[in-house]
């Protein structure tokens, strides 16, 4: 059977139907539902085996980046979703979806019980002050992560403000280092697998160059770069000129999803 993909949007959410593209294209069964069905119902969570909090403004970003979006998770939907974990199940989340992922306490297993003022990590302003929309290069560290197996290096848009990655404190970013918790990290554009310590090759400033981090289990994971945005080569800037792979470096991650459970 395919495995059943959730698409879970909120107000101001705008990839789910790319993103529910994407899974579709990799071989899953995919849904999108409204947040608020879901805190109706958490129940219907059960139905699925990836659980996906796709890119976006969720509620215009008002206070903060997927700050009332991951509130919202952390205080209705966290035991439901740490038990879909538990349950070897995957969760995904794009750009917002990795700012709601990281405020809602369900990505890091060392976070406070006060999800909202307390986190081991977060995605703070870029450095550049703006929003930031552009292609980066990017590296896959060694890492126990299931959306990145057998993928070495991507090339992805990103389109975000808050992106730039700060841990609370050095101890921290040292223990999501060694457990290979920093999955993704930006990459120099002209080429090389070292970490990108400038603009524009590390297009937000984020500390130690990472783009996309995991759980200690790798099943849980949220990257910044969007990858339901190049699936097909068409979507390459430069597919005119010859450039691209035959398939968009994004569908790997999906693919990747999917055969977890085959």
């Amino acid at each position: 059977m395919k495995p059943r993909a959730l698409i879970l949007r909120a107000p101001g959410t705008n990839c789910d139907v790319e993103t529910a593209h994407a899974f579709a294209c990799a071989g899953a069964t995919t849904q999108s539902l409204h947040l608020q069905r879901v805190l109706e119902s958490p129940g219907l969570i059960d139905d699925f085996e990836i659980f996906c909090v796709p890119g976006g403004f969720s509620y215009g970003d008002d206070l903060g980046a997927g700050r009332i979006f991951g509130a919202q998770m952390h205080h209705h939907l966290a035991d439901r979703l740490h038990e879909f974990r538990r349950r070897e199940k995957l969760i995904l989340g794009i750009c917002n979806g990795l700012q709601v992922l990281a405020k809602s306490g369900v990505l890091f297993d060392d976070v406070s019980p006060d999800a909202a003022t307390n986190l081991p990590a977060t995605l703070a302003w870029n450095d550049s002050g703006k929003f930031e929309d552009r292609w980066v290069r990017l590296t896959v560290s060694k890492t126990p992560c299931v959306f990145f197996r057998g993928i070495e290096s991507m090339y992805l848009p990103i389109a975000h403000a808050e992106g730039r990655f700060v841990p609370r404190n050095e101890k921290i970013l040292a223990e999501l280092e060694a457990r290979g918790q920093l999955a993704l990290r930006y990459a120099p554009l002209s080429g090389g697998s070292e970490l990108a310590t400038t603009y524009p090759d590390n297009p937000n400033g984020s500390v130690l160059a990472v783009a996309g981090v995991c759980d200690a289990t790798g099943r849980v994971c949220g990257l910044m770069p969007h990858p339901e945005r190049y699936i097909d080569r068409t979507q390459h800037p430069r597919w005119t000129r010859g450039e691209g792979a035959s398939e968009g470096d994004g569908l790997r991650v999906f693919q990747n999803a999917v055969a977890y459970f085959g």
